[in-house]
């Protein structure tokens, strides 16, 4: 099943992002799992990473959005890697808008854009 991308992030995926995203109970699931609130043992973030990657294989991903503490995606990538799930990550791009105000001010906000995935296990 090519191209078929799950988001297992904090947030909502963008459309542009094409990921489908998990039931919303799935999706409570997996955000409980990616959040630490304490720091984690080994074996703690390997059962995590175990069921994170189950979600994905059920729902026949053949790729996965994945994002959250650096010291866990290690633990998360092998455990999709093993399950022939490529983790990707997404990157975006921060812009600057400008919109001027009634009253002539210029207000400067950012926006994050999306502009492509980080394949660190790609093979092409």
């Amino acid at each position: 099943m090519a191209n078929h991308r799950v988001n297992l992030t904090q947030h909502n995926a963008l459309p542009e992002q094409g990921c489908i995203e998990p039931s919303e109970e799935t999706q409570k699931e997996v955000r409980n799992l990616i959040t630490f609130n304490e720091i984690p043992s080994d074996e703690e973030m390997r059962t995590r990473a175990v069921r994170i990657a189950e979600i994905a294989s059920e729902s026949g991903a053949d790729s996965a959005m994945i994002g959250g503490a650096g010291y866990f995606q290690r633990y998360l990538e092998e455990e999709l890697l093993a399950r022939g799930i490529e983790p990707v990550y997404a990157f975006s791009k921060r812009e600057s808008v400008e919109a001027v105000q009634e009253d002539g001010s210029v207000k400067k906000t950012f926006v994050f854009r999306h502009a492509g995935f980080v394949r660190p296990y790609s093979k092409e």
